[in-house]
């Protein structure tokens, strides 16, 4: 089976390591993986994925028992890669190992324009994990093919029933549509080793409390500049963790705001560190503004360390699905500073309410493990390779999760 995704760590993202982790577990369920992406490093193995100029090369590697394909890019624009090679070398893998199935994560316009060049790649399923947002020109561009893709495939699938029901492009296919939620390994965050709860007390130590959390990449959908805005009403420390083009900028407001003491940018960190971050803070803050982010995964991670989330209430979106108002976190207007402020103001001046949160939130976490998502797809590719012998799509009653 192969999986076509965007990029591949270590390139960083939730999408990029759900790709991983859901090849991975498939591997580990017996299942031969290939994953097939863009090659986000230069030569000289720089991170080049927002760089519009610079180009990379093909190349191959074993992931554990993942081949993964990385090809080579010409250039970056619009938010896209533009990988001439590309579709030489869907084909030569379909030749050469005659796939079961594909496996397709978008949006992603690099691999959606390949696909429609090598249309023999059957049978095909798409996660669809959010609509086109930010591009609102270049979302219509592409919405023909877009719509021949989908049409193509044997099944849709989305990371919550909540986003599918508000997503109009799934709305259009919605009999061939499945819910399947993403998955971390919960219990590397839930049961961390000694050294990660010592490191965290040191954080702690260092940095003082509060200690608020924000995790992603720096794109303008994520929101930081909102925490950012919004630490000026609160006490305590701000650590950024990511990177992307929108880090100058958030600095720049940092700085204009006079809050730039407070606000740490400590770029991509190892796993590792990550978990160090969650179990340190005494929330996470997760201040997404559109429904460019449909899931989330980060808050999943949060959970499983018992690390309390305030979350937005983005519409039709997975984000307060996942991590639920008063339940796990709590769930504020989108581009509210004042409304994220009360909030952590509240969670930091009520340690019962932080306890209450904590626990449920770990409870929660044990629902997204991803043992289980990564069964839950495996009966559907089963139940989609069986359909498409008889010449048929893999049908649903509704948008619902995938047993």
């Amino acid at each position: 089976m192969v999986q076509l995704g965007k990029y591949y760590p270590p390139a960083q993202g939730g999408i990029e390591q759900h790709t991983r982790t859901l090849a991975q577990g498939l591997a580990q369920l017996g299942c031969q993986m290939a994953v097939v992406v863009v090659n986000h490093q230069d030569r000289r193995g720089r991170d080049v994925t927002y760089r519009p100029v610079a180009v990379t090369a093909d190349c191959q590697e074993w992931d554990g028992a993942v081949r993964v394909y990385r090809a080579g890019r010409w250039f970056h624009a619009w938010r896209t890669d533009v990988c001439p090679r590309l579709p030489a070398l869907l084909g030569q893998l379909q030749r050469a190992f005659r796939p079961h199935l594909w496996h397709l994560h978008a949006p992603n316009i690099t691999m959606l324009a390949a696909l429609c060049l090598v249309p023999g790649l059957s049978p095909l399923v798409i996660t669809h994990h959010s609509d086109i947002i930010r591009q609102r020109i270049g979302k219509y561009l592409v919405r023909p093919a877009e719509l021949r893709l989908y049409r193509r495939a044997q099944a849709l699938v989305a990371d919550s029933a909540a986003y599918a029901a508000g997503s109009p492009l799934l709305q259009r296919f919605r009999a061939k549509v499945f819910a399947v939620p993403l998955g971390i390994d919960v219990t590397a965050f839930s049961q961390p080793e000694a050294e990660v709860l010592e490191e965290a007390e040191r954080w702690r130590r260092r940095y003082g409390q509060p200690l608020w959390l924000c995790v992603g990449r720096m794109t303008p959908y994520k929101g930081f500049d909102v925490a950012i805005t919004a630490l000026q009403q609160v006490p305590g420390q701000l650590l950024l963790v990511g990177s992307g083009p929108e880090e100058k900028r958030w600095r720049h407001l940092a700085e204009r705001l006079g809050v730039q003491a407070r606000v740490h940018f400590l770029g991509a960190v190892e796993e590792a560190v990550l978990r160090v971050a969650y179990r340190a803070a005494t929330a996470l803050w997760f201040p997404s503004r559109n429904r460019a982010e449909g899931f989330g995964l980060v808050q999943v991670e949060a959970m499983a360390s018992g690390c309390p989330v305030i979350n937005t209430a983005i519409a039709h979106s997975g984000v307060p699905w996942v991590c639920r108002h008063e339940q796990e976190g709590l769930t504020v207007p989108a581009d509210d500073t004042d409304a994220l402020a009360q909030a952590a103001q509240r969670l930091w001046q009520d340690a019962a309410l932080r306890a209450r949160l904590s626990a449920g939130a770990l409870r929660r976490a044990a629902e997204f493990d991803t043992r289980l998502m990564c069964q839950r797809y495996l009966k559907l590719y089963q139940r989609v390779i069986a359909s498409a012998h008889k010449g048929q799509p893999a049908l649903c009653r509704r948008f619902a999760e995938c047993p």
